[in-house]
């Protein structure tokens, strides 16, 4: 609890509230820390969300399994992210996919009278609160129409697109592994290796383990 009072400042939602506020939330356990272990799941497809989770430390994934039962990520959550603020005031507050642990991960859980009562009474927390949620929910919603509307070619031209005109230049150096690019475009490392070669084959790109090489410009069009 200590720990938590002396590093609270250095989180953008925990320092609006007083120390002696938070002391208490703590010790009537209207607020307290949960651990997770790498790999563990912190909530099923389908779990109904009954408080908020402000990440203190860690990696937090949202994933989903595709048609063929493969597990995607989603989208990522690090310290000072909410998990479950666009979900605990709805009316249909279940999560949509599993959330898990990607690292040893500690979260702060609140109940939700406790988040209730913070927003009723704390305008700067409200503030805080509303803008993340806000900002949140485009991300991900943008995420999931992302992943869930395109097929893996349109995903991959996309990446190519964006990292064209970042880095001005037909041969595009890949900023991470495959597995990391195969993650952010939700889809798995073979699939991607897979569509990449295809694409080789219709004469549009050309790859090797760190660029991938633009020979048909018509796809930047």
């Amino acid at each position: 609890m200590n720990n938590l009072l002396s590093i609270k400042n250095s989180y953008a939602f925990l320092k609006y509230i007083p120390d002696q506020l938070l002391e208490e939330y703590l010790k009537t356990k209207t607020m307290n820390i949960k651990t997770y272990s790498k790999d563990e799941i912190i909530h099923f497809d389908g779990d109904k969300c009954t408080y908020v989770e402000h990440i203190l430390s860690g990696k937090v994934v949202i994933e989903r399994i595709d048609e063929s039962g493969d597990l995607l990520t989603i989208t990522e959550f690090y310290p000072d992210d909410i998990l479950g603020g666009n979900l605990i005031f709805s009316k249909n507050s279940y999560y949509p996919m599993t959330v898990t642990a990607k690292t040893d991960t500690s979260l702060l859980v609140i109940q939700k009278d406790t988040l209730f009562e913070l927003c009723s009474t704390n305008p700067s927390f409200l503030r805080q609160f509303l803008e993340y949620i806000s900002d949140n929910a485009l991300l991900l919603g943008a995420k999931i129409k992302y992943y869930v509307n395109r097929s893996i070619r349109e995903s991959i031209i996309a990446y190519i697109r964006n990292e064209h005109k970042l880095q001005n230049s037909n041969k595009i150096v890949l900023q991470s592994t495959k597995k990391a690019l195969a993650d952010r475009i939700g889809v798995q490392r073979t699939s991607l290796s897979r569509e990449l070669q295809k694409m080789k084959n219709d004469g549009l790109i050309d790859f090797d383990a760190v660029s991938i090489t633009i020979v048909d410009v018509s796809i930047l069009a």
